[in-house]
């Protein structure tokens, strides 16, 4: 009989302390509401629960109804608030995205699901362009985290895509890759308005 894959929960991790756009990447509106909430209702759709990753000092912003998942403080960089997030349910997958990712959307996080291939450390976007894996808008397994936090104890890099380029992991290229476009200036913040704005998003 085959096994069954775990499921999937969502995760937007909205931890981070933005120190170069110089304000909370998650507060900002690209779609009417904080983009922190906005891929939590997308991830929504896709995933059985959704979870806000965040720091301790974040937690009275946080509006009623969101659940959250508190960094544990454990790790360096987003293996914080992935592997705390491992930490609480360790049998399911997470579907991570980060904050910054202003031109993501529904179509591009069903692809990622529909692609998803259990049987390997992580189901992780790649551009057309670099085909490298964006370990921030990807479907880590759990096998895939538990090595991760393995690695972690062994390793100098807290980095999740060196990670992830060393790992048996499926890679799936998005129509655009636009999609994986990252804001995190203001200068693209602005750039990212103005692609919505063309999309009239």
């Amino acid at each position: 009989m085959e096994k069954k894959a775990p499921i999937v929960y969502g995760l937007v991790l909205a931890g981070g302390k933005s120190t170069r756009m110089g304000a909370d990447k998650g507060w900002l509106t690209y779609h009417q509401v904080p983009q922190q909430e906005y891929l939590y209702t997308l991830l929504g759709e896709v995933c059985d629960k959704v979870y806000l990753s965040i720091r301790k000092e974040q937690q009275q912003d946080i509006p009623e109804g969101f659940k959250t998942i508190v960094d544990n403080d454990e790790h360096r960089g987003p293996f914080n608030g992935l592997l705390s997030a491992h930490a609480e349910h360790p049998d399911v997958a997470w579907l991570v995205l980060a904050c910054d990712l202003p031109l993501i959307d529904a179509e591009a996080l069903q692809q990622l699901v529909g692609n998803r291939d259990p049987n390997k450390k992580a189901t992780s976007f790649a551009t057309q362009k670099t085909g490298l894996p964006e370990p921030l808008v990807a479907i880590w397994e759990p096998i895939g985290l538990k090595e991760a936090k393995e690695h972690m104890k062994a390793s100098e890099s807290s980095c999740p895509r060196k990670f992830l380029i060393n790992s048996d992991i499926a890679l799936v290229h998005p129509e655009h890759d636009e999609v994986l476009y990252n804001a995190n200036s203001l200068e693209e913040y602005e750039f990212a308005k103005s692609k919505l704005a063309e999309h009239g998003s």
